[in-house]
């Protein structure tokens, strides 16, 4: 897998919200034109894009604002059992720190606790900038 791709409305507050859980801007730059239409099937298009590399270096996130053609739909606000995709995982050190870092930026837990699997991870979802699900996970022992 090259990337994960996530549509957002403010990039600046997306990037924040990723380096503060441990990513890194990769690059960030603007696709347009017929090209780039050819790709995604939108025709003419403009969008600002910045890549996010994970820090063992093997995933990277792609951030994306359209500018043209305007976004259609929304599903920030989806649950959690709705269909297509919806969500990204990361693996964090400590949960609890994560959470403490990432509410600055604007981040909510989705239940009330974190929760934790047998004696193999504490788990929870929250909501990024913008309502955006994220799931955080941390390994124990």
């Amino acid at each position: 897998m090259d990337n994960v791709g996530i549509v957002v409305e403010s990039l600046d507050a997306a990037i924040s919200f990723f380096t503060e859980l441990g990513l890194e801007l990769e690059g960030r730059a603007m696709a347009e034109g017929e090209w780039a239409g050819r790709v995604t099937g939108l025709g003419d298009q403009r969008v600002e894009v910045a890549m996010m590399r994970t820090p063992d270096g093997h995933s990277r996130l792609e951030l994306s604002r359209f500018i043209t053609p305007p976004v259609v739909a929304d599903h920030r606000n989806a649950p959690v059992n709705a269909l297509g995709y919806l969500r990204v995982m990361f693996t964090v050190d400590d949960i609890d720190d994560t959470l403490v870092r990432l509410r600055k930026h604007g981040a909510e837990l989705v239940s009330s606790e974190v929760v934790q699997y047998q004696d193999v991870y504490r788990l929870c979802y929250i909501r990024g900038p913008e309502g955006l699900l994220i799931g955080l996970a941390q390994e124990l022992g």
